[in-house]
């Protein structure tokens, strides 16, 4: 409670009256269904594990509402790039999932970045916890300072990072109350970052309303209408059922894939994803499974932003699948050959609507993730 009055006291000067130093709760208790299994006959199937099993935060860097308020601030701060003009947040914006609407984010000289912005809700629970589209980053603590010396995102080195951080005499306080002491150093700045993206967790969309009222994820939603009970039913059945078995891969709220898997976008790769990581041929044209927390509002989609919409996605799923020998086995028939999904026109319209239940306009709104500055 001291850290969190520390908070509270701390003034804006008359220059800086409009930044925001609202004390927010960050390290929130997920709701029950984040914490508890989902069976159906008593088994748990592929994509109804609880959440909680996937929590990928290491034990010394737990999310706490001091060092997630901390978090918040670098990450909306223009001045830790070189030429002060681009933030974590100009690539990942709230109304667009905390994702960018461009098919490629802008750097602080112009350029391009190499591949499309991911969504970051739901980030702590992806088990493996390697982040980027090839996984690059090991931890989350690792991913969140590579933006800062990539030279075109934002062209800088961690020690003039340190050293902007240091200018700024407002975020002392911060420190002090999320780590003991005014120390700045590259270490802080990454544990900070990294709480405060997992703190972005979504409970309060349609789907979670529905998913607090049952018992099983397999129940109907009684809040769904009956197009989104279908789509729900047809996302997590698998293709033997009827389904479509998006939840192999996908989890609502949890990331279910352990590791990067190709979807078939292309027969011919033309980006070697985490194969480029790891130089292995067995990961060639992989690419880590995103969340599908608040996916309707966050395209353009896939690591190259092809598909500007859901019904290209799903109808690549569909129809558009192609073969390449690291292609995921669940798209493959029992030949060895791709196995689009085959889909009719109202079942993909029912897994559009299903998924726009996953959009969290509260959570896009709450003022905790916003800009302070």
């Amino acid at each position: 409670m001291v850290r969190l009055s520390m908070l509270a006291a701390l003034a804006s000067t008359a220059a800086c009256s409009s930044f925001d130093d609202t004390v927010y709760s960050y390290a929130d208790t997920p709701p029950e269904y984040y914490r508890t299994d989902s069976t159906i006959n008593g088994a748990i199937p592929p994509g109804f594990q609880a959440a909680s099993l996937f929590n990928n935060a290491p034990s010394d860097n737990r999310v706490t509402n001091e060092g997630a308020a901390l978090g918040r601030m670098l990450f909306y701060d223009e001045n830790l790039s070189q030429n002060r003009t681009i933030a974590c947040a100009s690539c990942h914006k709230a109304e667009h999932g905390f994702a960018d609407d461009r098919v490629l984010s802008v750097g602080f000289d112009g350029g391009d970045t190499k591949r499309h912005s991911m969504r970051l809700a739901n980030a702590r629970y992806y088990e493996n916890g390697r982040f980027f589209w090839d996984q690059r980053a090991e931890t989350l603590e690792d991913q969140v300072l590579m933006p800062f010396q990539d030279p075109v995102e934002m062209g800088m080195t961690l020690d003039e990072v340190v050293e902007r951080v240091e200018e700024e005499r407002r975020y002392e306080d911060y420190f002090v109350a999320a780590f003991g002491d005014a120390n700045v150093d590259a270490d802080r700045i990454s544990k900070a970052l990294a709480q405060f993206v997992r703190s972005m967790v979504s409970t309060t969309s349609r789907y979670d309303e529905g998913r607090a009222a049952v018992d099983s994820l397999y129940d109907p939603f009684p809040n769904f209408t009956q197009m989104e009970n279908l789509g729900k039913e047809l996302f997590y059945a698998p293709p033997p059922l009827g389904g479509a078995g998006c939840a192999h891969c996908h989890g609502t709220d949890a990331q279910i894939a352990f590791r990067a898997i190709s979807n078939g976008l292309d027969a011919q790769i033309t980006d070697p994803g985490y194969g480029e990581v790891t130089g292995n041929t067995l990961d060639q044209g992989t690419f880590k499974v995103p969340s599908l927390r608040n996916v309707a509002v966050g395209g353009p989609y896939m690591h190259d932003g092809r598909f500007s919409t859901l019904e290209e996605v799903i109808d690549h799923y569909s129809e558009g699948v192609q073969y390449h020998p690291t292609l995921f086995p669940f798209l493959l028939d029992i030949d060895g050959n791709a196995r689009p999904l085959g889909l009719s026109d109202i079942q993909k319209q029912r897994l559009v609507a299903f998924l726009e239940t996953l959009t969290d306009e509260a959570m896009l709104a709450d003022p905790k993730f916003s800009n302070p500055w």
